[in-house]
C-alpha cells in the first residue's frame, strides 16, 4: 500500500490589483510552499520580483476532510465551515468550506502580505487516488 495520504490541489483561480513590477505590468506566477505561497514578476535579464506572499492555515480544511464520512446525506452547496478574517490569517473575507457533488473544497481570497496590493483567489481540493492511504489513516 502506498505511504501517500491523497493530493491537495492549489488552484490559484486569478490575481486582483497586482502590484506593478515591470514598467507598466508583471507577468506573475504563483510559489506554493507547505503553508505558505509566495507571488512572484517573472523577468528575462534581471532576478524575478516577488510580489507578496501569504500564509495558509490548512488545518479548518483538514478537520473538514477527516470528517468526510457521515457528510454523504447533506444537500449540496451545504456550508461545513466558516473561517473569519483576523490576524492569524491572510483571508481578505470570509472562506467556507463546501460539501458540493461528494467534494469539499474551499475559496479563499488572501490579501498577500509585504507588497502595496495584491490578492489572489484560490481553491482547495483534496483528491484521493484508489492506491493512497486517505486521511482517515493518518
Amino acid at each position: 500500500m502506498s505511504d501517500v495520504l491523497g493530493f491537495l490541489k492549489v488552484i490559484v483561480q486569478r490575481g486582483i490589483n497586482l502590484a506593478i513590477r515591470d514598467a507598466i505590468t508583471s507577468d506573475p506566477y504563483v510559489v506554493i510552499h507547505i503553508g505558505q505561497q509566495a507571488v512572484y514578476d517573472k523577468d528575462t535579464f534581471t532576478l524575478d520580483d516577488q510580489m507578496g506572499m501569504a500564509e495558509i492555515d490548512l488545518k479548518p480544511y483538514i478537520a473538514a476532510l477527516k470528517m468526510a464520512k457521515g457528510l454523504h446525506n447533506l444537500p449540496n452547496s451545504c456550508a461545513l465551515k466558516r473561517i473569519q478574517p483576523n490576524q492569524n490569517n491572510c483571508l481578505a473575507n470570509e472562506s467556507s468550506i463546501i460539501w458540493e457533488n461528494g467534494k469539499i473544497t474551499q475559496d479563499m481570497r488572501i490579501k498577500l502580505k509585504n507588497v502595496e496590493c495584491g490578492e489572489l483567489l484560490i481553491q482547495l481540493d483534496w483528491n484521493e487516488t484508489p492506491n493512497c492511504k486517505g486521511l482517515e489513516s493518518e
